[in-house]
């Protein structure tokens, strides 16, 4: 299976859902701005420039396939080097794949996977003192819960052999057959976020006292990170179906892709403590109390999971859509409306990593029991994006 390297619901059978390609734009949902006292020539003489994004049209060159025939591939996490670290969601294994040339090496196995559905060994970080510690982190799904846990990654060993015990940092994520979420990262705080699903069970979205359709914000310990909404819970923002991408701009604002389930799919800029509407709302509802999405799609143009940030750009992978859709930014908005690239060309589309510069890689997800696996299948692609 091919891949290459780039810088920088529909319910069960269909994939969960995706999204069409509609416009940017946020929604009324964020705080408003404070009424002012200042004159008129106040006013003139502070002017609020308006940030400019990147050109409303962009570009994608494939420059090489990385690597190919993969398993379910599902988390990537690139070492310090520029290596990367590749999840199978199905065989519970982790692989090193050399950014030089593409080859592949099982470091080893994740204990207590319990793979089914859309569960099993999700998303991997590196953590951000990875000199000093040696630590991989990974979410997966048990018999029991959705769960995260830290690994000592010890390169002397014998290939296969190479990851320690799991020290579970975080336990009790709802599990399920569908929405299990999965996506974890460590933001520009050092601090350690985790993007989880419903499971289906739609209540549990806008429950604060549960971790399930929540985004989650911890220390790389797995405790509650000052500054949280609630100061004695990992809930960072509520009320999501599924979340499955998470990325940060230049100016460390946190963004998230998020599976709708009939109508539309969602690009959601987060905030601390908001309400994001689900099940109550899905797409730009315009209700009081929620947080409309900057940008959404008709469900059967994304079924959105990872995303990354570059050129100006936030870049998405889509599973139903089988597309990388391109949203440019100017702040905290879409400077212009979400652009389209690689069509039915890799098939469905898992994961996309930030590679520098103008650089991500691209990992397809052709053999996660729903798409239709081909020779080389599943690969990790290397893109040049403007």
């Amino acid at each position: 299976m091919p891949a290459a390297l780039a810088a920088a619901v529909l319910v069960l059978a269909a994939g969960c859902s995706s999204g069409g390609g509609d416009t940017s734009g946020r929604g009324p949902a964020g705080p408003s701005p404070a009424s002012s006292s200042a004159s008129p020539s106040d006013a003139a003489a502070s002017p609020s420039p308006s940030p400019s994004g990147p050109p409303a049209k962009g570009s994608v060159t494939v420059t090489a396939t990385l690597t190919g025939d993969l398993e379910s591939p599902w988390g990537v996490a690139a070492l310090p080097g520029g290596d990367l670290l590749v999840a199978s969601r199905d065989g519970g294994t982790i692989s090193r794949v050399s950014a030089d040339g593409g080859e592949k090496t099982e470091i080893g196995s994740v204990p207590g996977v319990a793979p089914g559905g859309e569960g099993g060994l999700l998303g991997l970080a590196v953590s951000p003192s990875f000199a000093s510690d040696q630590m991989v982190y990974a979410y997966f799904t048990t018999a029991s819960d959705n769960r995260i846990a830290r690994m000592l990654y010890d390169e002397s060993k014998p290939a296969g052999q190479q990851l320690g015990a799991p020290d579970t940092v975080l336990r009790g994520i709802p599990k399920g057959v569908v929405h299990n979420g999965g996506r974890i990262a460590f933001g520009p705080d050092k601090m350690l976020y985790a993007g989880t699903g419903e499971t289906g069970e739609t209540g549990l979205a806008q429950d604060k006292e549960s971790l399930g359709g929540k985004i989650l914000r911890m220390t790389p310990d797995g405790r509650p990170v000052h500054g949280n909404p609630d100061a004695d819970s990992v809930v960072y923002s509520y009320g999501h179906r599924n979340v499955q991408g998470l990325a940060w701009d230049a100016d460390k604002r946190l963004w998230a892709a998020e599976f709708g389930q009939n109508t539309w799919d969602e690009l959601n800029l987060i905030e601390p403590g908001r309400n994001y509407g689900w099940p109550e709302a899905e797409g730009k509802a315009g209700e009081a109390g929620f947080v409309d999405p900057v940008a959404q799609w008709r469900t059967e143009e994304a079924s959105p999971s990872g995303i990354a940030y570059a050129a100006g750009s936030i870049w998405m992978a889509g599973l139903r859509g089988e597309r990388l859709w391109r949203i440019p930014l100017a702040g905290a908005d879409a400077s212009a409306k979400p652009q389209a690239f690689l069509e039915e060309e890799y098939g469905r589309l898992r994961t996309v990593v930030a590679a520098g510069g103008d650089g991500l890689w691209l990992v397809t997800s052709e053999t996660d029991g729903r798409g239709t696996p081909g020779g080389g299948d599943d690969r990790i692609l290397r893109l040049e994006v403007r």
